[in-house]
């Protein structure tokens, strides 16, 4: 047995919450806790050490509102104790893993917050832990896009972990232990902060757009004094153990008539040291129409599996159908005109072509 992992967190050791909310019908009792997936996982590879360091919230009140329905966890022991004991056990280890974020009642029905950050017990130890100087992954548990700006500038590494069920003690070492290499992407943006809410990538244009590289501060142009435009992660975001290069994305035609098709592609390379699966994606965003358009929409996407070092070609067939939209009548029509594409691996990170649909 090699090395030592410490696996530290209020949502360490909780098979209840695992399943996360909407999940009436689970049988909690039966739901294995992280704890007992990492004991399995590094079963005669390494030492597990575990500690609490702390509680969800300082406040026992806030704790009892989100910990409903048989999702009770709260430790009796002062704060002091057990993030003592959490530091102890960190400084014997090689590695730490944070378990951290929302308990699963925290969201869903009638379970709003008004702030989004980590609570104040979780960042607490969470710097005590990145002081110490060594590696840590920070597992975030969440119910819904939260603001992690604070740790996306000093964690070395966040999964965002979500509530995955009763699989969820096997599925998250997987990934952390490299058996798995992540593909996942995101389906809603995370915002920076609680004013950037509400944010979402197929927002409508403003009658001052933001130019300044990077969306921040550009007077007299959308955004904010103190932070940029964009989102922390965009919708469609999601890393990998290796790295993928596209190229600029290529139309079979510059234009289109209403019963042909255009096809849109793009080369994919795993620039990377691993085997993994990558998530095209296709936006498309009308220029000009009598309905004012988003900035781009999902029009589709594939899942492609790549050996490190190959490259595959990736198709999308675009037709009518997918420039259609409600007009003011609530006709399901497409109108003529200027159409961008846009291809990439999130709805940021995107190249650009364009065709015109003629009538």
């Amino acid at each position: 047995r090699e090395g030592k992992i410490a696996l530290i967190g209020p949502l360490a050791d909780t098979g209840a919450n695992m399943p996360g909310t909407w999940s009436v019908a689970t049988a909690l009792n039966d739901c294995r806790t992280l704890r007992d997936g990492f004991e399995k996982a590094l079963a005669g590879k390494a030492t597990l050490l575990y500690a609490k360091g702390c509680n969800l919230y300082d406040d026992p009140q806030l704790e009892a509102n989100g910990t409903v329905f048989g999702r009770e966890m709260r430790d009796p022991r002062s704060a002091e104790e057990l993030e003592r004991k959490a530091l102890k056990i960190a400084k014997k280890a090689d590695v730490i893993v944070a378990a951290l974020g929302e308990a699963s009642e925290m969201s869903g029905e009638s379970a709003s917050r008004t702030c989004l950050e980590l609570p104040e017990s979780q960042r607490r130890l969470l710097t005590k832990l990145l002081a110490l100087g060594k590696p840590v992954v920070m597992l975030n548990f969440s119910g819904r896009p939260v603001v992690l700006d604070w740790e996306n500038r000093n964690v070395p590494a966040i999964l965002q972990v979500w509530f995955a069920g009763t699989e969820a003690a096997d599925a998250i070492p997987d990934v952390v232990f490299g058996d798995v290499v992540p593909s996942g992407k995101l389906t809603m943006s995370f915002p920076r902060n609680d004013g950037q809410v509400p944010i979402c990538y197929n927002t409508h244009n403003t009658g001052r757009p933001n130019k300044k590289e990077g969306g921040y501060f550009d007077k007299f142009t959308t955004g904010y004094l103190d932070t940029s435009i964009y989102p922390l992660f965009p919708f469609g975001y999601g890393l990998s153990y290796t790295t993928f290069e596209y190229s600029p994305v290529k139309l079979s035609a510059s234009s289109m008539n209403y019963d042909g098709t255009i096809t849109a592609s793009v080369t994919v390379t795993n620039t990377g040291n691993y085997d993994a699966d990558e998530v095209v994606q296709m936006y498309i965003h009308d220029v000009y129409r009598s309905v004012l358009p988003p900035l781009k929409e999902l029009k589709g996407f594939k899942r492609i599996s790549l050996k490190k070092g190959e490259s595959r070609k990736v198709e999308f067939t675009i037709d009518v159908e997918l420039l259609k939209f409600y007009d003011a009548q609530l006709h399901h029509v497409a109108e003529p005109g200027e159409f961008e594409v846009m291809v990439g691996p999130n709805s940021t990170d995107l190249s650009i072509a364009k065709f015109t649909l003629n009538r």
